[in-house]
């Protein structure tokens, strides 16, 4: 295990910056992920971590120590891609073998290693197959059975699970933190995918524009998003023009036009400047709906979206489109309904108008 750091890294291709000086932390032994959409520089980062890319500027340092000039060979890092990168012609356990070859590891040891990574990853018995005789799931547990064999100080993972079907990429997930946590070793997950972020990490990095938005956990990211971005990235939102029209007994109160004034907890708040312009943040899933006629705000169904045990519904509210996600308690709201709408103010945000501040 090492704890892996970045020091204003920037990274340029001719005119284009693709990684806009990170400070970042990987801490020893933990489960970290670079989120955010293609082109945000996260598998930059990566390629310079792995010494695949060099930085233009900055530090990388891994247990202490300054890597820049370090070549790939030489940095005991574990890689495992997106598309396998097995060799066809060779076995499994000549795959799982081929980073032992440059380490001078007896050949005896090298047998009792691969068996033993075969183990970690559950596949025994399958060393004297082809990658072909193997599913996408196998072949991407023999992927990493090959990054770990080597007893890597950090595992880099570039998108890993995005070729593989919804339901086996579910289960790989689970799967990889599984063995991450069995074996300890410091790992960096690269990702589009904010499911995959947040039910794996220790740490999520959100990246947009090269450029790092935040650093949390998966709750803080998701619950106190530090900027629009943030909150529009990871799972589905409302953002409202919002103004602060007072901030008392621990809260923010912001006032919209669709709900009034709404006290926001100061925890929810962090990024807020002291201006009065704001956003009020409402997460699809905290917006809940019930039959017409309460004492809330009345919206109409516009659109709904049956996805099994949810309902995502497309709604307005006088001029304003929001969207709700609610879990189906009898036969969900058909379009054209008429609902009103609950909203719990401590599950809401308050964010600054655009970036983060």
């Amino acid at each position: 295990m090492a704890r892996v750091e970045l020091s204003a890294v920037r990274k340029t291709f001719g005119s284009v910056v693709a990684v806009q000086g990170a400070d970042v932390v990987f801490d020893e032994g933990s489960f970290t992920t670079l989120l955010g959409p293609s082109g945000c520089g996260k598998t930059t980062i990566l390629r310079m971590i792995s010494g695949l890319e060099t930085p233009t500027s900055g530090d990388i340092l891994i247990g202490g120590n300054r890597i820049n000039d370090v070549p790939i060979h030489k940095r005991n890092l574990g890689l495992v891609f997106q598309n396998y990168a097995l060799f066809p012609h060779r076995t499994i356990a000549e795959n799982i073998a081929f980073g032992l070859k440059y380490r001078d590891v007896p050949k005896a040891e090298v047998a009792r290693k691969v068996q033993d990574a075969l183990d970690i990853v559950r596949l025994p018995g399958v060393e004297d197959r082809f990658p072909n005789q193997l599913s996408g799931g196998q072949q991407q547990r023999i992927a990493l059975a090959r990054a770990i064999v080597i007893e890597p100080d950090v595992l880099l993972l570039d998108e890993p699970l995005s070729a593989l079907d919804a339901n086996l990429r579910e289960d790989m997930r689970v799967e990889l933190k599984a063995i991450q946590d069995r074996i300890g070793v410091t790992s960096i997950f690269v990702t589009h995918d904010q499911s995959e972020a947040l039910a794996m990490s220790d740490k999520i990095i959100v990246m947009s524009a090269g450029r790092v938005e935040q650093i949390g956990t998966p709750e803080e990211v998701y619950n106190t998003p530090a900027s629009e971005f943030v909150a529009g990235f990871l799972g589905a939102s409302n953002l409202l023009d919002a103004r602060v029209v007072a901030r008392e007994n621990g809260h923010v109160v912001l006032e919209t036009p669709e709900f009034g004034r709404t006290p926001v907890p100061l925890s929810h708040a962090a990024t807020l400047g002291e201006g009065p312009s704001a956003r009020l943040m409402i997460r699809a899933e905290k917006l809940t709906l019930a039959a017409a006629g309460q004492d809330a705000p009345q919206a109409k169904v516009e659109t709904v979206d049956y996805q099994g045990q949810l309902v995502r519904y497309f709604l307005r509210l006088g001029d304003t489109p929001l969207q709700a996600m609610n879990m189906i308690d009898g036969a969900p709201f058909s379009e054209g309904d008429t609902v009103s709408l609950n909203l719990n103010p401590n599950a809401c945000a308050a964010l600054p108008v655009g970036g983060c501040k």
